[in-house]
Order: structure tokens, then sequence, then C-alpha cells
């Protein structure tokens, strides 16, 4: 008897208990001016990735541009605040509510740092009065919920897009196209084989996710850096310069390197460059090396009058006769890259404008071509200009008007033709120009491009340069391009991405035939470099150093 009376105040407390949250809520609830439900949440999920936006925005935290499905859906809500019956029906307010909460528990498990790691992420803003997200996943439902829902969601539909410049991450799918982290750059010193290496010695003050732009890779010595301005003006995204800087050459790289950063004619430099610098073990620089370069003192009038640049002024490198060791330098200035897709090139190569938004929404469409299970990197075509153009090409249009006019060639037409002869060049000439970018050929080094020497985009992840290699003695690239090959890389080259050189045409060379140091390389490659290739990745038919 107890025990049915005890079941019975419990149902009694239950039964009081649902008529009190009836009430409560029938009291705040009005219909619509039409008398239906307004569920305005249910056109508004979260959109599949969308082009990044210029870095440009993103630095000063501009709002990226509303898509044209936005303004609609944003206009009817406005108008709803604005009518004279702004309040939701309690059906209308459940609905904008779970489909709050399937937004945000969508967003949280997806690992959306905006939402997951955001104190302020909370429906309504946060305060007392929003709706938390609760450890299970589950929202806490406050009924505060007041004439300013519309706005409110709004606001949260704003929160859950990606940050500005940057794909919104969707699943596996997105995953498979950047499987990437992001990687914060510091400032720190390495041996790496005879040499030591700043690695980040100087950090460009933009920083970038990984998913977020391209990486212009390069390396040079301080006679060379009036090559950046130009670069930065049509790459305008990050580079990571790696410079050789043997013993007074730091000095003099010093000094460039604050000119650039404090007093030169672009701002780009201090944003987008990150440098490093490494010399050899036995040729360590005399002066001490500031451990916070980033704080030296500057005085532009005293570096502007002292300041110089070209390839024809003497250096510390020159005097000692060293060799230039490019690719130790090649290798640093990849694997400090912070995006995943990288560009290594020579600092005097100058990619077309626009070429960094054009890429990213090409892999982001992520079209049949791209989805061929065989590793690929990504070609540009290279070409020379005279010295006396005005200005380079800006497009594949302006590129084929300078070619017509013989005011542009091929590059290394006259010193190395096979090196950079790509396979269908004269078709892709002919190819009608359409903007934006896509795969125009899928390329191979074998025969007769088994000495092709591309230049392209890659990740961090593609096989790297042999460090026992120096300019001097040429064929630098001649053996990672072997590798590539017994590993079956497909080379995508692109319709509409081309670099130009800087302004002068090289003319032919005479280099002797029994060059010692070329002799000695090559030696080095035949006897040594590649019976490791060989053994460590085997061997394909085709496929040639």
């Amino acid at each position: 008897m107890a025990l049915s009376r005890n079941w019975i105040f419990r149902i009694s407390v239950a039964g009081n208990l649902f008529v009190l949250v009836y009430l409560a809520l029938y009291s705040t609830s009005t219909s619509s001016p039409n008398g239906t439900t307004n569920n305005y949440a249910t056109n508004n999920p979260i959109n599949p990735p969308e082009l990044p936006v210029p870095n440009a925005m993103r630095a000063s935290n501009v709002p990226p541009p509303a898509s044209p499905a936005d303004i609609p859906s944003v206009e009817i809500l406005q108008s709803s605040k604005d009518s004279p019956n702004n309040k939701a029906s309690s059906s209308s307010k459940e609905g904008v509510v779970e489909t709050l909460q399937e937004n945000v528990v969508a967003a949280i498990s997806q690992g959306d740092p905006a939402v997951a790691d955001d104190p302020s992420a909370k429906i309504g803003g946060g305060g007392e009065g929003g709706e938390k997200v609760a450890n299970n996943g589950e929202v806490d439902f406050d009924s505060n919920i007041n004439d300013g829902l519309s706005e409110q969601l709004i606001n949260e539909s704003r929160q859950l897009e990606a940050s500005p410049g940057v794909p919104k991450k969707i699943g596996e799918d997105y995953n498979k196209i950047f499987p990437c982290d992001d990687y914060t750059p510091r400032s720190f010193y390495s041996q790496r084989g005879n040499y030591w290496v700043l690695y980040n010695y100087f950090k460009g003050t933009r920083t970038f996710h990984c998913d977020q732009s391209l990486t212009y890779s390069t390396h040079a010595d301080w006679t060379f850096l009036d090559n950046l301005v130009p670069l930065l003006e049509r790459w305008q995204g990050p580079i990571s310069l790696t410079l050789y800087s043997p013993g007074t050459d730091f000095d003099d790289s010093l000094k460039r390197i604050l000119y650039l950063r404090e007093c030169g004619p672009s701002p780009l430099v201090k944003e987008l460059v990150t440098f490093h610098l490494f010399f050899d073990q036995r040729q360590v620089p005399k002066m001490k090396i500031p451990h916070e370069p980033e704080t030296l003192p500057v005085n532009c009038s005293a570096l502007a009058e002292t300041v110089t640049f070209g390839e024809g002024l003497p250096t510390f490198k020159k005097s000692k006769k060293l060799s230039y060791p490019v690719n130790v330098a090649r290798n640093v200035a990849r694997e400090m890259a912070t995006t995943f897709y990288v560009l290594p090139s020579d600092i005097e190569l100058y990619p077309n404008p626009n070429l960094i938004p054009d890429f990213l929404e090409m892999v982001r469409l992520n079209d049949s071509m791209l989805q061929r299970p065989a590793p690929k990197v990504f070609v540009l075509s290279i070409f020379e200009v005279e010295a006396n153009v005005t200005a380079l090409p800006y497009d594949k249009r302006d590129l084929i008007y300078m070619l017509q006019n013989k005011s542009a060639i091929p590059f290394h037409k006259y010193v190395c033709a096979d090196c950079h002869r790509i396979p269908k060049a004269a078709e892709w000439l002919k190819q009608p120009f359409q903007p934006g970018l896509r795969v125009f050929h899928i390329g191979k080094r074998h025969k007769p491009y088994h000495h092709w020497e591309p230049i392209y985009i890659g990740t961090k992840f593609d096989p790297m340069y042999d460090e026992r290699l120096s300019w001097e003695g040429r064929s630098d690239k001649m053996t990672q391009g072997y590798v590539l090959c017994v590993l079956d890389y497909e080379f995508h080259i692109l319709d509409n991405a081309f670099l130009v050189h800087r302004p002068g045409i090289k003319r032919h060379k005479v280099i002797p035939k029994k060059n010692p140091v070329v002799a000695k390389q090559n030696a080095v490659i035949a006897k040594v470099i590649l019976p490791e290739l060989r053994q460590i990745y085997g061997t394909k038919p085709g496929c040639y150093v």
C-alpha cells in the first residue's frame, strides 16, 4: 500500500512540473503575424568549403564578403525583427534552438577552434541569458530568448564559418585535400651536417594556417635580396628564404635584412618574409650573433647610404672561393614553410599574380584530375623577358603577346633548353585563356623529358634535395628528379600559371668541358648517390638522373 502511494506522489509531482513548464512557455509566446511558424534557421546549414578570402582581409580582420546565398536570409531575418509583432512562436523558438544546437555540436565535432576553444561561442553570445554548450554536446536551454534572436542567429552562423582566408573544414573530404596541422615558427639554432643554421632568424609578422596559403620557398645570398620586393608584389603571400651567410657575409646579410624590413619600399618584406641564415662550421662569423635580431635599433639614413645589392659585388664567399650549398638552402626553406603546399623556386623567378587564390580554389574543387591516386606536383611554365621591358606579363594573354613580339622566350632557351622543355609546350601556348586555374596536361619525367628540371608546387613531404651537391657542380636537382620518377610522380602542368625570370635574357655561356668541379660532382652522383637511391627507392624503366 505504501509503495502505491509513493508512486502516486511521484506521478503527481511530475504532472505539476509539466503544467508549470507548459504555462511558462505559453505565457512568453505569441503567434507570428500570419499565424505560421517561421523557422528561418533551417535555411542556414553549414556550407561546403568556399574560396579563401585574400590574405589582406585576414591580416586586417576585415570580415569576408557575404555570398549571394547569404544575403536573402539576412534580409528576411532583419525584416522579421523590424515587424510590429516581432515575437517568435514557441515552435519557431524550439526550431531555432534545435538548429543552433545542431550547428554548434557539428562545429565542435569537426574540431572547429572558433567554437570549441572560444569561451564566447555560446548561443546568444554567452552571459547569463545565453545557452551554453554542455560537456555532452547538448544545449542547456535558457528561456531568456528575446527580440534579438534573429541577430543572434546571424552571428552564430558567422561564427561557424571558417576564419577569413581559410577554407572551411568539413569532415574527411577536406582532411584529404589539406592533411596538415598548423605550425608556429620559432627561432632556434642547430647544426646540419657541416653547417650551422639559424632557423626562423627573422620571422614574418603575419601568420598563416597550413591550409590558408602557399609558401614560396627560396634561397640566395645577400647580393640577390633586391629581388624580394618585385617578387612579393606579384606573389602576395608567405616567403621562406634561406640566406647563405659565411664569415663577414653574415654582417652584410643582417644589415640588408634590417634595411628591407624597417626602411625599404614595401612593408610586405616585414610582413611576409621569414629569413633563415646558415654558414659553414669553419666559417662562423667573427661578430657576436644577436639572439633577438628583430629588436636591433635601425638607423635608416645610415643604412640607405651603405646598403647596395647586385650579383657583381664582392662577398666573403667569393673571396674564399666557397661553393654554394644550394640544396641545404632549398631544404631548410621548404622545411620551415608553415603551409601544406609549397613552391620551391629561385629568388629571381617571379610568379604571375593571383596564383595563390587560383591554386587554392582549384584544390578546393578537387576535380577528377586531382583525385588520381598517384603522387603529384603542379608544374609552372617558365619564361625569360628582355632587359628593357617596362612591365612583366600579368597573365597568359600578356605572355603570349610578348612571345609573339620576341620580347619573351622560353626559359634557358640558349643555355639548357632540354632542362626546362615542358611536355606539350606548343599546345599550352595555343590553349585559349580562361580565368582561374586548371590542369592542362599530366606529364612524366620520361624520354624525351628525362632531363627535365621542372619548378612546381608540391608539399613539404615530397622528396628532398641531396645536400652533398653544390650549385657550382651542376645537376643539383637531377637526383631528386630521379626519385620523383621512380616513385611514379605525376607532373600536373597548370594551364594559366607561369614564372618569369628577372628581366634580362641569358645567352649561351661557355662552360669548359673538363670543369673539375662539375666532373667531381658527376662522379659523386654516379658512384655514390645513384647507388644509394637505387638501394633505397628501387629502379623503374625510363627513369634517369
